[in-house]
């Protein structure tokens, strides 16, 4: 299948706007674990006016009229290891401030990481096939996300987590149609260990 060119990171976000489902294979190298899940995630595509993304580029010490526009997240999972009534939700804000003329590349900031809470800036980068990918250091690791359209409802997404925890993870991602609100992602059966906590992008 033939996929329409992407020209720029913020193009890439409006392709992503929607609501997907993601069903996840992580690899635990320390604990040598296999475990599989799914989540669902909403993406909403934000203009560069908007306060939100303005709030955090003055937050990150960048110029407000640097954003070229972002998106705003929300994600709701599960995983088999939890306690009864337990389950992941969150959402977060990204900001992209491009760095090449083309809005290919630069930095990417949020209002709270992937792999730890708080706060954080890292980076994106387009790919020659389109693909984008995001950087991001924290304290004590450094993760990194690729994705990928393999057709207008199919995405592929793979991230690694290096530093305390290490993993390595593939998802695919099937766009929802014709839904409202974010529902509970069905688990996997029994005997696949974990469900998918979700990642917030």
């Amino acid at each position: 299948m033939t996929v329409e060119s992407i020209p720029n990171a913020m193009a890439f976000f409006a392709r992503s706007a929607g609501r997907w489902r993601s069903q996840r294979t992580s690899h635990h190298l320390l604990h040598r674990r296999t475990e599989a899940g799914a989540s669902h995630i909403e993406v909403v595509t934000l203009p560069p006016e908007d306060d939100r993304l303005a709030a955090i580029a003055r937050l990150h010490g960048e110029p407000a009229e640097t954003v070229q526009g972002g998106c705003h997240v929300r994600w709701l999972g599960s995983m088999a290891w939890d306690r009864a009534g337990e389950d992941h939700q969150g959402e977060t804000v990204f900001a992209l401030i491009p760095t090449d003329e083309h809005g290919r590349q630069g930095k990417l900031l949020r209002d709270r990481g992937y792999a730890e809470t708080a706060t954080v800036a890292g980076r994106f980068r387009m790919d020659d096939e389109d693909g984008l990918e995001l950087t991001t250091t924290y304290e004590t690791m450094h993760s990194r996300e690729h994705f990928r359209f393999v057709g207008s409802r199919v995405r592929l997404r793979t991230s690694t987590v290096e530093g305390l925890s290490n993993t390595a993870s593939l998802s695919v991602e099937t766009r929802i149609e014709g839904s409202s609100g974010l529902e509970l992602a069905p688990g996997p059966l029994p005997d696949m260990a974990l469900r998918q906590a979700g990642l917030g992008w």
